[in-house]
């Protein structure tokens, strides 16, 4: 009978566990993925050479499927594999229990074709229980994992393999951008343009701090100026985002004329024509609830019972709310 064939990601775990299970087991690393996308179209196939899809690796004409090739630093490693497969008579891929480990996993089986029974071990400390336990507990292989890496890395090449060039280009070397970075980028851009369309516009308003004479002399209140000769004056609101004014019926006061209107002002003595009084309730903060812990943290909290989410489900009775003053 030949031996089982352990095969693991790093060299590292392949010797501690190859001391662990003894006899009868060899353990070899994969040395991480064994295959992936191709880096350019010349390290696919001949055959898939003319297709316009053959530099990404992806046939976006062909529900994206993707186009795996062993890496070149991992020829050599795989040939060792396949050579050490035909002695065995069982095989257990004890990968990372992760997307990323499955998937390596999955390409093991997809490059070995192995013709023993294959096996899926997972452990997640390197001690001999851990491995004895593993090993007598094997499963199959996840394919959800492995469909989640795959599309993971088919979103990478399709949405970062054309954008990681410009970051070299306009960043630095060495930089590559994926299905996040890309994104992140595109809003950028997006703002960026948004800035570059936008048009400034200039207009002037104008406060005043006036005060009162006669009998209740001395008593200051401000106030804006909205109309000129029935004419209401433009404020940021009426402009849009190509710097034009939004509406017809609205007067843009410049530097100059903003400054006649204050002389004119500051020289004139303003009357009150009528005053409008507006109903406005002010609320009292809540009592301090031994559950609120908004006021612990937050001394100043102004919201009302009625508005505070830290309150307990139930509405406090009147009784919790006594000290509360009467809005007016």
């Amino acid at each position: 009978m030949g031996d089982a064939l352990v095969i693991v990601e790093s060299p590292a775990k392949a010797k501690t566990i190859a001391g662990y299970l003894g006899d009868g087991f060899v353990v070899e690393s994969s040395i991480g993925h064994v295959r992936d996308l191709p880096m350019r179209a010349s390290d696919g196939p001949a055959a898939y050479k003319g297709e316009p899809w053959a530099k990404t690796g992806v046939d976006v004409d062909n529900d994206f499927k993707p186009l795996y090739v062993v890496n070149a630093d991992k020829k050599q490693q795989m040939a060792n594999l396949k050579r050490l497969l035909k002695k065995a008579d069982v095989l257990y891929l004890a990968t990372d229990e992760d997307r990323e480990g499955e998937a390596i996993a999955w390409h093991l089986l997809e490059v070995l074709n192995p013709k023993v029974p294959v096996h899926r071990m997972v452990f997640h400390e390197i001690t001999k229980g851990a491995i004895t336990e593993a090993l007598d507990n094997t499963r199959e292989l996840d394919r959800r994992l492995v469909d989640a890496q795959e599309t993971r890395r088919i979103l990478d090449r399709l949405y970062g393999y054309e954008l990681s060039p410009v970051l070299w280009r306009m960043i630095g070397a060495g930089l590559s951008a994926g299905r996040v970075q890309s994104v992140a980028t595109r809003m950028i851009v997006e703002r960026e343009r948004e800035r570059m369309a936008f048009r400034s516009a200039d207009y002037w308003d104008l406060d005043c701090t006036l005060a009162t004479r006669g009998s209740g002399a001395g008593i200051e209140f401000k106030a804006r100026l909205l109309e000129v000769d029935g004419h209401r004056v433009a404020f940021g609101r009426d402009f849009g985002d190509d710097g034009q004014p939004s509406r017809d019926d609205v007067l843009i006061l410049d530097e100059v004329s903003a400054g006649v209107v204050r002389d004119d002002l500051e020289a004139a003595l303003v009357t009150v024509e009528s005053v409008e009084p507006k109903p406005n309730k002010l609320r009292e903060p809540c009592t301090p609830l031994r559950a609120c812990t908004r006021r612990a943290t937050s001394p100043t909290c102004g919201l009302t019972a009625r508005r505070c989410r830290t309150l307990p489900s139930r509405r406090p009775g009147p009784k919790l709310l006594s000290g509360l003053a009467p809005t007016t």
